[in-house]
């Protein structure tokens, strides 16, 4: 009910009334009435750059550490938000774990759901998103050039930057209500794992290329990144890698966007 007043609202924001003597006109000014500041991400950009990824204090898939050199990327601020996805994906049944929160992340995507909504975006907004390689996430989850070497995404402090088990109440909430990173990006420790590009493959770290890597060519997983409000601070670690099924629908696992800062909007 409150949606469909809102874009009752939005409607009639659109209009304009001309008054000619003894006539009144209506003239719609712009369409359509969902704005693009409400369904295109507020991206942050990340000048590319070098570092160490993987961790020597972690699970065996995050060694060796590694030399990775990345270009110069966009990442979206918060997670794409349940509203988001629905005025994109108009006609999408799928029910959501925690439905009827606009301003909570989207959960319950495949991986291939989340391709289609990219492919519906790009089309609209006439841009060039697309998931973060699993590289990509783990460089702008540590701050990039600004790191300081946290041990979650913004801090050393779990409860500070992430909802996870112990805070969370057993739910996602609103993004950007904790503390965001050295580069004003929320979210990444907790609330929602994240989708990458990437397949998921334990050994990939010994084979992975230095420049741009953009994972496996083969396997049945897909990477995903972050911890999430069904986890405890060991999953939110910055380099903590995970994997899942791209087919199924987990109530713990959305998506934030990126982009290519090489050409294209």
């Amino acid at each position: 009910m409150l949606r469909i007043f809102k874009y009752s609202v939005m409607f009639f924001m659109n209009l304009l009334t001309v008054r000619v003597p003894g006539t009144i006109f209506l003239l719609f000014l712009s369409l359509p009435w969902i704005t693009a500041q409400e369904m295109v991400p507020d991206m942050v950009f990340v000048p590319g750059g070098k570092f160490r990824m993987g961790s020597m204090m972690g699970g065996a898939d995050e060694r060796p550490v590694h030399e990775v050199v990345l270009d110069d990327f966009f990442m979206g601020r918060y997670e794409v938000t349940q509203l988001q996805w629905d005025q994109v994906m108009e006609g999408d049944t799928s029910a959501r774990y925690f439905a009827g929160c606009d301003s909570c992340p989207v959960e319950r995507v495949t991986w291939y759901h989340v391709q289609e909504f990219i492919d519906r975006l790009n089309a609209r907004a006439q841009s060039n998103y697309r998931l973060p390689t699993e590289a990509e996430w783990e460089y702008a989850a540590r701050g990039g050039q600004l790191s300081k070497g946290f041990r979650y995404s913004g801090g050393n402090t779990p409860d500070a930057v992430a909802w996870m088990v112990g805070n969370s109440d057993a739910m996602t909430h609103p993004v950007g209500r904790k503390k965001p990173n050295e580069l004003g990006i929320c979210d990444m420790s907790g609330n929602i794992y994240e989708w990458c590009s990437d397949r998921y493959s334990p050994g990939w770290y010994q084979v992975s290329a230095k420049n741009n890597p953009t994972g496996p060519v083969t396997g049945e997983y897909r990477v995903i990144r972050g911890g999430s409000w069904f986890y405890d601070y060991s999953g939110l670690r910055v380099t903590d890698r995970e994997s899942a099924n791209p087919s199924y629908r987990y109530g713990y696992i959305g998506f934030r966007l990126c982009r290519s800062a090489g050409g294209g909007k």
